[in-house]
């Protein structure tokens, strides 16, 4: 079995890679606390998480198109600002 060691820029892309995702999911876990000020009658502007929204959604149809494979860390990284960048704003709309 011939299993090669990565290299150093491999494990530097991989270990960046992993915090830059858990990073992504943090901040757009974080509009938990806008929502909820939406509903408790305090809204935010809807301006930011429409934007975060459009971003993350762009940045999923990416992922999920790239040519040689999926990158499902973007993908997974992403997809809960689509739900959350969605939610706050249009709590902060109506």
């Amino acid at each position: 079995m011939d299993s090669q060691k990565p290299t150093l820029k491999q494990r530097v892309r991989l270990v960046t890679g992993n915090i830059a995702t858990i990073a992504c999911l943090v901040m757009y876990f974080s509009y938990i606390g806008q929502i909820m000020s939406n509903f408790s009658g305090h809204p935010v502007s809807p301006v930011q998480p429409l934007c975060a929204a459009v971003n993350a959604t762009l940045w999923v149809i990416y992922g999920w198109v790239k040519p040689d494979k999926k990158d499902w860390p973007v993908i997974i990284a992403n997809f809960p600002g689509i739900i959350f960048g969605l939610v706050t704003g249009i709590t902060a709309i109506f």
